[in-house]
């Protein structure tokens, strides 16, 4: 809600008790068919009902990503040549955040195109943060257009071994951008325990113009 691109928001879920609660504190909330394979596929059945020229899909296991880094995303749809998808990267903290496989792993070119994302260590061999290895933020930006064919495409071989959804795009020849935002880290909930470093961190008080966009936030 504190972003300065969004117009609007809506949690996309298919449980009863969190439409509940979205519902009961204000917020727009959709219920969605149980059986979605991934956080876009949720999402797309969303977007299939509203007007926006760019979706985002911002997940509910990065409950830290602030308004500057949707922004950031969103920006990279509002340039002079957008992608088909944006989505986000920070440096990798250190080389066992580089080695984990709860750490997703993006290899860009040198404009920013994602070449590669990965659970596995890439580039091979630690060597330092560097700007072509990333950490993976799970936050995206379609097009309306980009979004509703991408949910089209069957899952593809490199997203069924690596279980990452994002790489139906590039095995379908779609462009997708990455916004390096160098000053955000966050908390990803990837496993029960991260909930808990979450939990403390928020009780802690952690916490545009043009074409329409909408955020819809998919409960993970």
């Amino acid at each position: 809600m504190k972003s300065r691109m969004v117009d609007r928001v809506l949690v996309a879920t298919d449980d009863r008790r969190i439409y509940d609660t979205v519902i009961g504190f204000g917020g727009e909330c959709s219920m969605t068919a149980t059986d979605h394979a991934s956080g876009s596929d949720r999402i797309g059945e969303v977007a299939r009902g509203i007007e926006a020229d760019v979706i985002v899909n911002l997940q509910g296991d990065e409950p830290f990503s602030n308004p500057d880094v949707i922004d950031a995303v969103i920006s990279v749809m509002a340039s002079e040549d957008p992608p088909d998808i944006s989505t986000a990267g920070v440096p990798l903290r250190g080389e066992e955040e580089y080695r984990s496989p709860d750490t997703v792993k993006v290899v860009v070119d040198n404009r920013g195109k994602a070449l590669y994302f990965s659970r596995s260590p890439i580039p091979h061999g630690w060597k330092g943060p560097n700007v072509y290895s990333m950490r993976h933020l799970g936050l995206y930006a379609y097009s309306r257009e980009a979004l509703l064919r991408f949910i089209s495409l069957p899952p593809g071989t490199l997203e069924i071994a690596e279980g990452l959804e994002q790489l139906r795009a590039l095995e379908n020849g779609m462009r997708i951008d990455v916004a390096r935002v160098d000053g955000f880290q966050g908390v990803g909930i990837d496993r029960p325990e991260d909930i808990h470093r979450a939990e403390e961190m928020m009780r802690k008080g952690i916490r545009k113009e043009g074409g329409k966009t909408a955020c819809i936030g998919e409960e993970q």
